[in-house]
């Protein structure tokens, strides 16, 4: 986990508020929604994201 990605308790109660995708659950959407936070935190363009 690096500096700045939810804890594991915070991801606990973001989790269940989340949508599921059109086939399920979306893989991946914890990696998904920490590269979202960095992106707002850092101001980088999208294009950056790692």
């Amino acid at each position: 986990m690096a500096q700045g990605d939810l804890a594991d308790d915070e991801w606990t109660v973001l989790e269940p508020l989340l949508p599921l995708g059109e086939r399920g659950p979306i893989p991946d959407l914890r990696r998904l929604v920490n590269g979202v936070m960095w992106r707002f935190r850092t101001g980088g363009p999208w294009r950056a994201m790692p």
